[in-house]
């Protein structure tokens, strides 16, 4: 047209870029977005749509570069702030990503993602009705924002809100029906409330849940979902999550070999040489092992649901696994005479669990715990650096094996070597239960699925007892319960 000015290169890389992230193809809006740095080197909007790139790729440092200059260029924007929280979120820098959306909405008070944001920052620092009330906001600007939708809902779970949580989940179905994470939700307020029969079925939604992808496999036959006769046909049960899902639902193995399947059974390789005490008609092999060729296959957890399994039938047979018994006697050996009931201790598990900060504690916190006339033994084969200083004070009457603990069937030697274990929710909580040795089960107020609410027994494991948190994080009542049951325990009773 006549007269009009040319459009800057600047320009036009740039709004080509963005056209490009828009339909996905990152790796060519990246190129163009640092052609047009290399035109204009502080284009703010560029330095920040190169740290959305760098976000999705999980290169979090670069991100927060990226966004952090371009906020120093135009810091006024309030997506950019909405965006970083989403980095420092991701690096677990929660107060940062509080500080960063709340600095977006009092530029842009109308922002649902950026109270969205807010809400998960909230719930993370432990602030869970505060949280509650950005995720409102977020859903009164957008009634049908799905995110908030669903996380309002876990924290109101987290509350022990079932009914108002389920409501929820239901209203993020409604209007997502294939959203994973909200079937998974639901089954974990089903499960823990013992209602296996509507629970197990959303349970198997896991397998599409983006957080546990990494856990599905995809093999050229059919899954055994109970609805056929497996006699004479070989299955592939396969270990899915953690160790100690793992330890808890290998008990349905043997189940399934009782029904004239052959069973294999993969496991993670720390698990190998301890479930090979299951019954012979069970094939253990660990992960990475090559797979015979198999007619059927199941995931571990899916069992339950293949077996119809309800509150009042959860399969609990009493020490269906066993140390060898030449390590249970190098260790007896290496303990040497006992002075006093034995106590095995299990304060921490998995690190990188999502929940670990509410399930695991510090060992100077199970002070209260040592007493006179008992010997106290650590079943973990590692310790974290901040319980390095109590474990090596010397203040803690307490017996530590370290790297001497090689795999689970040297800690189930040493575990079964105790008259009593004492542990948190972890593999080694499976361990002890699954050996049937006496389980003292150290619970936070909303706990996970498997140990229901309110009772202070297991259907799972029949010698254990649960002492629970009498409030959220409330370990000190906890261990004020444990040390006054001390006083009427007998070993062997």
């Amino acid at each position: 047209m006549p007269g009009t000015p040319p459009i800057p290169a600047a320009t036009r890389l740039f709004a080509e870029a963005v056209a490009l992230h828009q339909r996905g193809d990152l790796e060519a809006a990246e190129v163009r977005y640092r052609q047009v740095l290399g035109l204009q080197p502080g284009h703010a909007d560029a330095l920040h749509h190169l740290g959305l790139i760098a976000y999705a790729a999980g290169l979090l440092d670069e991100a927060a570069g990226h966004i952090g200059e371009s906020l120093r260029r135009k810091p006024a924007n309030a997506a950019a702030h909405a965006n970083l929280a989403l980095v420092h979120h991701a690096r677990g820098d929660y107060a940062g990503a509080l500080a960063e959306c709340d600095t977006a909405l009092r530029l842009q008070r109308q922002f649902p993602e950026a109270h969205y944001n807010r809400g998960n920052a909230l719930r993370e620092l432990g602030r869970l009705d505060d949280a509650i009330a950005s995720y409102e906001r977020a859903l009164r600007l957008r009634p049908d924002f799905v995110g908030p939708l669903v996380n309002r809902a876990r924290t109101l779970r987290d509350l022990g809100r079932f009914d108002a949580a389920l409501a929820g989940n239901a209203r993020a179905i409604a209007l997502a029906p294939e959203l994973a994470e909200a079937h998974l939700n639901q089954a974990m307020i089903h499960l823990l409330r013992g209602d296996f029969e509507k629970g197990l079925p959303e349970f198997e939604w896991r397998c599409r849940d983006a957080q546990l992808a990494a856990a599905r496999r995809d093999f050229p036959v059919p899954q055994w979902q109970g609805d056929s006769d497996p006699a004479g046909r070989r299955v592939l049960v396969h270990a899915e999550q953690g160790l100690g899902d793992t330890l808890q639902f290998a008990r349905y193995a043997p189940l399934l070999a009782d029904r004239g399947a052959h069973v294999v059974l993969e496991v993670q390789p720390p698990l190998r040489d301890l479930l090979r005490s299951l019954p012979a008609e069970v094939e253990v092999i660990a992960r990475g092992d090559p797979l015979p060729a198999v007619d059927l296959h199941c995931p571990l957890l899916s069992l339950p649901l293949a077996f119809g399994t309800r509150l009042g039938s959860i399969p609990a047979p009493v020490g269906y696994l066993q140390a060898d018994a030449a390590r249970v006697s190098r260790w007896q050996a290496r303990l040497g005479p006992a002075t006093g009931p034995r106590v095995g201790l299990v304060w921490s598990g998995n690190p990188d669990h999502n929940n670990d900060r509410n399930r695991s504690l510090p060992l100077a916190a199970l002070a209260p715990v040592f007493r006179p006339g008992f010997e106290f033994v650590s079943l973990q084969p590692a310790i974290r650096p901040c319980d390095q200083p109590a474990l090596q004070s010397g203040q803690l009457p307490l017996r530590h094996f370290g790297d001497d603990l090689q795999d689970f069937a040297d800690t189930a030697a040493l575990a079964s070597c105790m008259d009593l274990v004492i542990a948190v929710d972890t593999a080694g909580a499976h361990l002890a239960g699954a050996l049937g040795r006496p389980l003292w089960l150290l619970l936070p107020w909303l706990p996970d699925w498997r140990w229901l609410l309110e009772r202070d027994d297991s259907p799972w494991y029949p010698t254990a007892r649960l002492f629970r948190q009498p409030r959220a994080g409330d370990w000190a009542g906890v261990l004020e319960a444990v040390s006054a049951a001390f006083a009427d325990f007998q070993p062997g009773a």
